[in-house]
Order: structure tokens, then sequence, then C-alpha cells
């Protein structure tokens, strides 16, 4: 061969090579990133091309997938009781992608995932077709349509636990929203849609709908919790050696009125004598703010943000880092506990009030840890991934995330809740037969306390060996009167229904 025709072969021998490379580069390397690519419409119509798998509660499907005759979405999602359960699948939008745990889980339910591939394979050969995995979840279905029923027609969440496992037995947030109407392959009629869902209607330009039907309140909104957050000032008090359940805490009262330090302002007992002198457990049944308020200052900032995070404010988990999120799998807002030094603020923080604020997930894990020992288990909404044939590929176990307090103290917080429930503001959740302690919080929000408060209740029911732990917050109704929102009358028979679905045959 002479040199030019050596030259040349040369020169295609690289050419080839570096073709190979690329191919190989493009179809081993970055076959995921092109496959995931937003851009990229036929992973999009592959994932429509086969049925989905469902989510199941109790064992039963509470979505399906519908045959069409779209050559490009052949199967679309549904949902059965949709708005019911949209705060815990979240939606599959051909047009406005996924949430929670629709996203989440997509490897499984789309039948990407790898644990899936012989069980894809098996079904290829006896000619049945592609289809999903299925997502089991933890959810009670009594429990859930019980929260779901008792909050309809009000704004707020409500969230159950299983204090021994941390399973989410309800998780419900209203106003809700149908995913099936941003299910559908019309883009028009999806876009409107979701526009009805994110606007407010009423208004001229593009303003956010206050109401927020698609927001999950029960993991993504933080409220005030009132009252409520006093279970972990007690707690604190009763681990420190601060206070006794039977015995009053020494609270300089001047008249009927705590005062800030160095200040002419404070928390007065005008409206509730019974408070003065009261015991610790008489003044969790009474909910008396100079008595916590005291009890904050008594710990020390230190002590009670310690507490708080032990339960999981500020973080999850103590030793997993401070920016740590909490998955159950969906991402849940970190609830905050600031530990302010200055007294007039820990004071109010100590009742719950200041920059204090919680999911109602936070609040139900602080209940459920109550009932469980001083144990905080991490709460989850999956319970088993499944492959077509229903068979396990995937079981969530149980995890201890803190314990927050000791198991003598749980008991003395649990007696002091039932006092609550038995003799004080939260006697509209008792349910005959069943052990029952909770909290109630009339939360204050705006400057000066100048809008009306958010409804609290914090509770545990215990019956034959059954538990559930429950927090449920409503937002004040434009049409009630603001002295008729209490904790205990509007939020307490919310969570006795949903306590009630879970204890009782």
């Amino acid at each position: 061969m002479n040199k030019p025709l050596r030259r040349v072969s040369v020169f295609c021998l690289i050419l080839i090579a570096a073709l190979m490379l690329r191919s190989n580069w493009v179809q081993v390397v970055k076959a995921d990133d092109y496959a995931n690519n937003s851009h990229n419409r036929r992973a999009q119509y592959e994932k429509y091309s086969h049925p989905r798998g469902d989510f199941l509660v109790e064992g039963k499907p509470i979505t399906g997938s519908e045959k069409t005759d779209d050559k490009q979405y052949e199967y679309l999602r549904t949902y059965l009781a949709g708005e019911m359960y949209a705060p815990v699948t979240g939606y599959l939008s051909p047009f406005f992608g996924s949430s929670l745990l629709e996203n989440l889980n997509d490897d499984i339910l789309s039948g990407k995932d790898n644990r899936l591939f012989v069980r894809k394979v098996l079904d290829t050969v006896t000619n049945k077709g592609s289809r999903g995995g299925n997502v089991a979840l933890t959810i009670n279905a009594k429990a859930q349509e019980a929260a779901y029923n008792a909050l309809k027609d009000k704004t707020g969440a409500a969230v159950a636990l299983d204090p021994d496992t941390g399973k989410v037995l309800a998780m419900v947030s209203t106003p809700s929203y149908d995913p099936n109407v941003l299910a559908q392959n019309d883009n028009k009629k999806v876009s409107d849609a979701w526009d009805a869902l994110t606007f407010n209607k009423d208004e001229k330009d593009d303003v956010f709908d206050p109401r927020k039907p698609m927001d999950n309140r029960a993991i993504r909104s933080t409220y005030p919790p009132g009252s409520t957050f006093k279970l972990i000032t007690a707690a604190a008090a009763l681990s420190e050696g601060k206070a006794k359940p039977n015995e009053a805490p020494k609270v300089p009262l001047n008249g009927d009125t705590l005062f800030y330090p160095s200040s002419n302002l404070g928390l007065s007992e005008k409206n509730h004598p019974d408070c003065i002198g009261a015991t610790t457990k008489k003044a969790l049944e009474l909910s008396c703010n100079t008595v916590f308020a005291q009890l904050g200052v008594d710990v020390g900032a230190d002590k009670l943000k310690e507490q708080a995070e032990k339960f999981g404010f500020n973080n999850f988990g103590k030793g997993t880092g401070a920016d740590t999120a909490l998955n159950i799998p969906s991402r849940v807002e970190a609830s905050l506990f600031p530990g302010t030094k200055d007294g007039g603020q820990l004071m109010r923080s100590s009742i719950g009030q200041e920059s204090v604020a919680a999911t109602p997930m936070e609040m139900a894990m602080v209940a459920a840890a109550i009932a469980n020992n001083g144990k905080v288990m991490k709460p989850y909404l999956v319970d088993e991934l499944k492959a077509q044939n229903l068979s396990v590929i995937e079981k969530t176990q149980p995890a201890l995330a803190s314990q927050a307090i000791s198991s003598e103290v749980a008991a003395q917080m649990k007696e002091m809740m039932q006092g609550v429930v038995d003799d004080g503001t939260g006697k509209p959740a008792a349910i005959q037969g069943v052990q029952v302690g909770g909290k109630t919080g009339t939360a204050q929000q705006g400057f000066n306390n100048g809008k009306k408060p958010y409804a609290w209740f914090v509770s545990y029911a215990e019956l034959d060996g059954k538990k559930v732990a429950v927090a449920v917050v409503v937002e004040p109704d434009t049409e009630i009167d603001r002295s008729d929102i209490a904790g205990g009358r509007i939020a307490g028979p919310i969570a006795k229904a949903i306590m009630e679905a879970v204890v009782k045959k």
C-alpha cells in the first residue's frame, strides 16, 4: 500500500473509531439524560403507552388507567375519590408533569424500575403486555374518609399517625382538587383547569387563588401552633425538673398579669382566674398562658429549643444534619422554633406564638411521641413497592428518629393530656370507652393579633392495643365570629372522628 492510501486508511479508521466512541457515549453514558430530557416527547409518549401501576389502600386501587384512541397518549391516569386522596398521591398530567408520590414513585408506577425487568420480560413473552408496578400506601381508608368528610367544607389540614411505627394513617388538606381534570389529553382543557385551580377567577389580573387547593397544607404549610406547643414546654419542664404535674409552678404575677421583662406589657389571666396558682396539670387542662410562659423562662431558651428539636423542629433527628429535610417520601416543610433569649419573646414562644411555626405533620409527631413512650418514629406514607403480580420488591421498615422524652415523662404527659379531654378545654374530643388525650390551641395571627386565629387540636387515642395520634388545624372562616373560634370547639370534633375511625370497630 502506498503512502497516500495508507494515510487515507488510517484517517478512515480514526473516523470510524470516533463514530463508534460517540455512538457508545450517546447510547450508554448519555442515554438516561436524553431519555429523561423534558424536550424528548418520545419518553413522554412511552410513559402513556401502557397501563400505569396503581396506588393501593388496604389492597384496593385508588387509581386506574383508561384506554383512549389517542396514539400518543394511549392510557391516561384516572383517580378514584380524587379530591380525598390528592394530598397523598398528587397528580400526573401530560402537560403539567407530576407531583408528590406520582412524581417520587414514577419509576415503579411507569415500570422503568430495574427491579421490574424480569417481570416485564415474562409479561412480554407471555403476551400479557407491559404494565407498571404498584405502590401500597399506609393509609387507613376509614380514617382518611373521616378526615376528609369532617374537613371538606373548611380550610385546613389533618394528619393521623400510628405512634408505634410512624405510618401515616390519614393525610387530608382542604380545599382539595380533583386530579382527573389535569390528567386529560386535551391541552386546552387541562390548561383551563390549571388556571382555575391556580388563579383567583374573581380578579382581573392573574392573582393567585388564596384558597390554594393544590397546596398540601398537611406537610407544606406552617402555622403558629399556639397552645398546642405547651405540650413541648411542659415536656421540657418535666424533663428538667422545673415542674411536677401536681405541683403549682411559681409564677410571679402582678395582680393577674405576668409582665414581660422591663415592660408594662404582659400576659393576663383576667378572664381565667382558675389559672392563678394552678398546678401544671390543671394549667394544661385550662391552657394557662402565664404558667407555661414562666415555665419556658424557668427551662431557658437553650433547653426549650433542644426539646423542640428532639420532637422534630428545626431539623429532623439530631445528628443527621441541621439541613436534613423530613421526607415521607414527599418533602415536609421544616417546623421552626427560633429559641430566642429575649425574655418577652421567649415567653411568647413558650406558648406557641412569636416566630414559632409548625406543620400539622410535626404536631402529629409530637402527640405520637408522647403516646409512644417518648419515641419519635419517622413518618412514612409508602408501605410496600410491588411488582406487576403484586409480589413485594421493597417494604418500608419503621425507623426511630429520636427519643424526645423519657418514658416516665411520657407517662406524665399522657395523664395530663387525658385531663385536658376529661376535665378541660378538649372535652369535644372525648370518646366513650376510649382513652383519649389532647391539647387545644387557638393560635393568634397577624400584627397585634389583628386577624382571626387558627383553631388547633392535637391528640392521641388508644383502645385494645390500637393507637392513633392526630393533629388538626382549621383556618378561620370569614363568616365565623372571632369569639366562636376555639381549638376544642372547631378542631376537636374533627380529631374525634378520625380517632374513632381508627380505634373503634
